[in-house]
Protein backbone atom coordinates (compact mmCIF):
# COMPACT_ATOMS: atom_id res chain seq x y z
CA UNK A 1 0.00 0.00 0.00
CA UNK A 2 1.27 3.44 -0.94
CA UNK A 3 1.65 5.92 1.89
CA UNK A 4 2.36 9.64 2.06
CA UNK A 5 3.63 12.05 4.67
CA UNK A 6 1.43 13.34 7.45
CA UNK A 7 2.08 16.77 8.93
CA UNK A 8 0.57 16.94 12.40
CA UNK A 9 0.02 20.41 13.86
CA UNK A 10 -0.50 20.44 17.62
CA UNK A 11 -1.80 23.42 19.57
CA UNK A 12 -2.65 23.85 23.20
CA UNK A 13 -5.96 25.64 23.80
CA UNK A 14 -5.97 29.39 24.43
CA UNK A 15 -5.78 30.83 27.92
CA UNK A 16 -8.82 29.79 29.99
CA UNK A 17 -10.59 31.53 32.84
CA UNK A 18 -10.01 30.31 36.39
CA UNK A 19 -12.71 27.61 36.33
CA UNK A 20 -11.70 26.61 32.78
CA UNK A 21 -15.30 26.88 31.52
CA UNK A 22 -14.39 29.37 28.80
CA UNK A 23 -11.50 31.26 27.27
CA UNK A 24 -10.39 34.62 28.57
CA UNK A 25 -10.36 37.59 26.20
CA UNK A 26 -6.63 36.99 25.75
CA UNK A 27 -7.31 33.31 25.07
CA UNK A 28 -9.81 34.18 22.33
CA UNK A 29 -7.30 36.53 20.75
CA UNK A 30 -4.59 33.86 20.93
CA UNK A 31 -6.84 31.40 19.11
CA UNK A 32 -7.70 33.84 16.32
CA UNK A 33 -4.04 34.75 15.82
CA UNK A 34 -3.10 31.09 15.59
CA UNK A 35 -5.84 30.61 13.00
CA UNK A 36 -4.42 33.46 10.95
CA UNK A 37 -0.97 31.91 11.10
CA UNK A 38 -2.37 28.64 9.75
CA UNK A 39 -4.22 30.20 6.80
CA UNK A 40 -1.47 29.19 4.39
CA UNK A 41 -1.43 25.56 5.54
CA UNK A 42 -3.53 23.11 3.46
CA UNK A 43 -5.27 21.69 6.51
CA UNK A 44 -7.63 18.79 5.82
CA UNK A 45 -9.12 18.70 9.32
CA UNK A 46 -9.19 20.33 12.74
CA UNK A 47 -9.65 17.92 15.65
CA UNK A 48 -10.16 19.02 19.24
CA UNK A 49 -10.69 17.58 22.69
CA UNK A 50 -14.16 17.62 24.29
CA UNK A 51 -13.53 20.23 27.00
CA UNK A 52 -14.87 23.77 26.42
CA UNK A 53 -11.48 25.47 26.30
CA UNK A 54 -10.25 23.20 23.50
CA UNK A 55 -13.55 23.23 21.60
CA UNK A 56 -13.78 27.02 21.64
CA UNK A 57 -10.16 27.41 20.57
CA UNK A 58 -10.68 25.04 17.64
CA UNK A 59 -13.78 26.88 16.47
CA UNK A 60 -12.08 30.28 16.63
CA UNK A 61 -9.15 28.90 14.65
CA UNK A 62 -11.51 27.38 12.07
CA UNK A 63 -13.26 30.74 11.62
CA UNK A 64 -9.96 32.07 10.28
CA UNK A 65 -9.62 29.21 7.79
CA UNK A 66 -11.50 28.37 4.61
CA UNK A 67 -14.05 25.64 5.22
CA UNK A 68 -11.82 23.20 7.12
CA UNK A 69 -14.01 20.62 8.91
CA UNK A 70 -13.91 20.55 12.71
CA UNK A 71 -14.55 17.44 14.80
CA UNK A 72 -14.32 16.44 18.46
CA UNK A 73 -12.17 13.52 19.61
CA UNK A 74 -12.03 12.03 23.09
CA UNK A 75 -8.44 11.02 22.34
CA UNK A 76 -7.53 14.72 22.07
CA UNK A 77 -8.75 15.39 25.61
CA UNK A 78 -7.02 16.26 28.88
CA UNK A 79 -5.62 13.22 30.69
CA UNK A 80 -2.42 11.67 32.02
CA UNK A 81 -1.09 9.64 29.09
CA UNK A 82 1.25 7.53 31.19
CA UNK A 83 2.03 7.16 34.88
CA UNK A 84 5.47 5.61 35.36
CA UNK A 85 6.52 3.16 38.02
CA UNK A 86 9.22 4.24 40.44
CA UNK A 87 11.82 1.93 38.86
CA UNK A 88 11.52 3.81 35.53
CA UNK A 89 12.43 7.18 37.01
CA UNK A 90 15.81 8.61 37.94
CA UNK A 91 16.16 8.26 41.70
CA UNK A 92 16.60 12.00 42.13
CA UNK A 93 13.21 12.67 40.50
CA UNK A 94 11.09 9.74 41.59
CA UNK A 95 9.55 11.18 44.77
CA UNK A 96 8.62 14.57 43.31
CA UNK A 97 7.24 13.12 40.06
CA UNK A 98 5.12 10.44 41.70
CA UNK A 99 3.79 12.83 44.35
CA UNK A 100 2.73 15.30 41.69
CA UNK A 101 1.02 12.71 39.50
CA UNK A 102 -0.83 11.30 42.51
CA UNK A 103 -2.65 14.63 42.86
CA UNK A 104 -4.56 14.11 39.62
CA UNK A 105 -8.09 12.70 39.98
CA UNK A 106 -8.93 9.14 38.85
CA UNK A 107 -10.91 10.40 35.84
CA UNK A 108 -7.69 11.87 34.43
CA UNK A 109 -5.44 8.96 35.45
CA UNK A 110 -7.36 5.78 34.71
CA UNK A 111 -8.44 6.23 31.07
CA UNK A 112 -5.22 8.02 30.15
CA UNK A 113 -3.15 5.12 28.76
CA UNK A 114 -6.03 3.89 26.58
CA UNK A 115 -6.71 7.37 25.23
CA UNK A 116 -3.01 7.95 24.59
CA UNK A 117 -2.86 4.75 22.51
CA UNK A 118 -5.91 5.92 20.57
CA UNK A 119 -4.30 9.31 19.95
CA UNK A 120 -1.13 7.71 18.59
CA UNK A 121 -3.15 5.38 16.35
CA UNK A 122 -5.41 8.15 15.05
CA UNK A 123 -3.11 11.13 14.67
CA UNK A 124 0.41 9.85 13.95
CA UNK A 125 2.28 8.04 11.21
CA UNK A 126 2.13 8.30 7.41
CA UNK A 127 -1.27 8.30 5.70
CA UNK A 128 -2.61 5.94 3.01
CA UNK A 129 -2.42 7.12 -0.59
CA UNK A 130 -0.19 9.45 -2.59
CA UNK A 131 -1.20 12.83 -1.16
CA UNK A 132 0.41 14.33 1.95
CA UNK A 133 -2.07 15.22 4.70
CA UNK A 134 -2.03 18.18 7.08
CA UNK A 135 -4.11 18.00 10.27
CA UNK A 136 -4.45 20.20 13.35
CA UNK A 137 -5.19 18.84 16.82
CA UNK A 138 -6.25 21.39 19.42
CA UNK A 139 -5.60 19.74 22.74
CA UNK A 140 -3.82 20.06 26.09
CA UNK A 141 -0.23 20.20 27.24
CA UNK A 142 0.03 16.56 28.36
CA UNK A 143 -1.00 15.05 25.03
CA UNK A 144 1.34 17.33 23.11
CA UNK A 145 4.17 16.22 25.40
CA UNK A 146 3.22 12.57 24.89
CA UNK A 147 3.18 12.83 21.09
CA UNK A 148 6.51 14.67 21.00
CA UNK A 149 8.00 11.99 23.25
CA UNK A 150 6.56 9.33 20.97
CA UNK A 151 8.02 11.02 17.88
CA UNK A 152 11.46 11.14 19.51
CA UNK A 153 11.23 7.51 20.68
CA UNK A 154 12.09 8.63 24.21
CA UNK A 155 11.30 6.53 27.33
CA UNK A 156 7.57 6.60 28.19
CA UNK A 157 8.04 8.62 31.37
CA UNK A 158 9.83 11.38 29.48
CA UNK A 159 6.63 13.19 28.50
CA UNK A 160 7.02 14.68 31.97
CA UNK A 161 8.95 17.93 31.75
CA UNK A 162 7.81 18.90 28.25
CA UNK A 163 5.79 22.10 28.56
CA UNK A 164 3.56 23.95 26.15
CA UNK A 165 2.24 27.51 26.26
CA UNK A 166 -1.35 28.44 25.42
CA UNK A 167 -1.93 28.63 21.64
CA UNK A 168 1.69 27.70 20.91
CA UNK A 169 2.32 25.55 17.86
CA UNK A 170 4.18 22.24 17.48
CA UNK A 171 4.56 20.44 14.14
CA UNK A 172 5.60 16.82 13.61
CA UNK A 173 6.20 15.24 10.20
CA UNK A 174 5.71 11.51 9.63
CA UNK A 175 7.27 10.53 6.31
CA UNK A 176 7.23 6.97 4.91
CA UNK A 177 10.43 5.10 5.65
CA UNK A 178 11.86 7.80 7.92
CA UNK A 179 11.84 8.58 11.63
CA UNK A 180 9.31 11.15 12.75
CA UNK A 181 10.65 14.71 12.65
CA UNK A 182 9.73 17.42 15.15
CA UNK A 183 9.82 20.46 12.87
CA UNK A 184 8.61 23.03 15.38
CA UNK A 185 8.06 22.96 19.12
CA UNK A 186 6.13 25.35 21.40
CA UNK A 187 6.40 28.19 18.90
CA UNK A 188 4.61 31.43 19.80
CA UNK A 189 5.86 33.57 16.93
CA UNK A 190 2.30 34.43 15.88
CA UNK A 191 1.54 35.99 19.27
CA UNK A 192 2.52 39.47 20.50
CA UNK A 193 4.72 39.57 23.58
CA UNK A 194 1.89 40.11 26.04
CA UNK A 195 0.12 36.93 24.87
CA UNK A 196 3.14 34.62 24.88
CA UNK A 197 3.99 32.10 27.58
CA UNK A 198 0.57 32.08 29.22
CA UNK A 199 -0.14 28.69 30.70
CA UNK A 200 3.44 28.32 31.91
CA UNK A 201 4.79 29.25 35.32
CA UNK A 202 6.81 32.49 35.47
CA UNK A 203 10.15 30.71 35.79
CA UNK A 204 9.60 29.17 32.34
CA UNK A 205 8.89 32.45 30.55
CA UNK A 206 11.54 33.44 28.04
Amino acid sequence: MTTAARHLYLARHGQACEDESRLTADGERQARLLGRRLRGVPLAAVHHGPLPRAARTARLIAEELDGVPVSVSEAAGDYLPYVPERRELPESLADSVLERLALFPPQEREPGPRLAREAVARFTGPVPGDAPRHELVVTHAFLIAWLVREAMDAPPWRWIGLNHANAALTVIRYAPGRPASVLLYNDTGHLPGALRWTGLPPELHV
